[in-house]
């Protein structure tokens, strides 16, 4: 589940005679399950998205089972939060990890702060209690040094006593487009065009409608091309560009890992966060990072922090 945002920015601090006079039908004494309810209501009308909505009411949906769904929410005092925060983490019995503790603290105090800035309630119960951020591990990426001698592992393979051009093939594509390993076993031979006006395209399809928002065009180079070419006049695939399991794949990956002497475990996640690293460290807009990897504008929040830091800490910036 993604990180929540610090703050909900659903209306403004002074809200209008409109939404003073209605307070969305809610009283100062109204339940707390109704005024979630109602908040969730709130949430979609301002356009949230309905897994966002579900993520937000949920967390409060679990506070009621402690503080009681029926309390009335200006009966909640901050010390009823910091209780029902307390037993979550400690006496609940239900593991509670560091960012799911934090995810929640931010619901409570969203929630409570919408009641204060729409006047259902006249103090916010919530600002005292500490927000409490968690920093997720950063993912293992490829050091420029580490990149180039994997590389040229890849072309030692290709080019050795027993050449092999595909192990170039893969890790060549993952570390200039940045696709995950699903999308990598889903790629057919007509998703490359190679003699697109502007430049050879990777086109990154989805069989799944509800999944067609992913969908996008990536640019491949003509260096790619050209191994590309060779590897479909040697193996001459028929209908997938790579027709084999997803293990033998990663085999091919850890083959690469293996001549390269590379401490790290070289992996299609490890290609794919390089990549975006690649492109955020040579000043690439960040929106079309976000587009070229296929991810949403919340996920890509805790995303981009990640390359940021990245970017300090694995000898990248020197590269700019």
């Amino acid at each position: 589940m993604s990180e929540l945002p610090e703050t909900l920015p659903l209306f403004s601090s002074e809200p209008s005679e409109s939404e003073e006079e209605t307070h969305f039908g809610l009283r100062s004494d109204v339940s707390l399950s109704a005024a979630i309810k109602a908040w969730g209501e709130a949430l979609e009308a301002a356009g949230r998205s309905i897994h966002t909505v579900k993520a937000f009411t949920a967390d409060l949906r679990l506070a009621t089972k402690f503080i009681g769904a029926g309390t009335a929410i200006d009966a909640i005092g901050t010390h009823d939060l910091l209780n029902f925060l307390d037993w979550m983490l400690n006496k609940r019995g239900v593991p509670c990890s560091p960012k799911t503790y934090a995810r929640r603290i931010t619901s409570v105090k969203s929630f409570f702060r919408w009641l204060e800035e729409t006047g259902v309630i006249s103090e916010d119960p919530a600002a005292p209690v500490p927000q409490q951020s968690v920093l997720s591990p950063l993912p293992t990426v490829l050091t420029p040094d580490e990149l180039t001698t994997v590389l040229d592992a890849a072309t030692a393979i290709r080019h050795g006593e027993k050449p092999d051009v595909r192990p170039y093939t893969l890790v060549g594509l993952l570390l200039e487009t940045g696709i995950k390993k699903s999308e990598c076993l889903n790629i057919h031979l007509n998703h490359v065009d190679a003699k697109a006006v502007d430049g050879p395209i990777l086109f990154v399809r989805y069989g799944d409608v509800r999944k067609r928002y992913k969908e996008r065009k990536l640019t491949l180079s003509e260096e790619w091309i050209s191994v590309y070419q060779e590897y479909l006049a040697k193996y001459a695939p028929k209908e997938k560009l790579f027709p084999w399991s997803p293990r033998r794949l990663e085999y091919l990956l850890e083959d690469i890992g293996e001549v390269a002497d590379l401490d790290k475990h070289l992996s299609f996640d490890m290609c794919r966060w390089t990549a975006a690293l690649r492109d955020y460290q040579s000043g690439m807009e960040k929106d079309r990072i976000r587009q070229k990897l296929g991810v949403s504008k919340i996920q890509f929040r805790e995303l981009g922090n990640k390359l940021h830091r990245l970017a300090e800490s694995e000898g990248w910036a020197a590269e700019g």
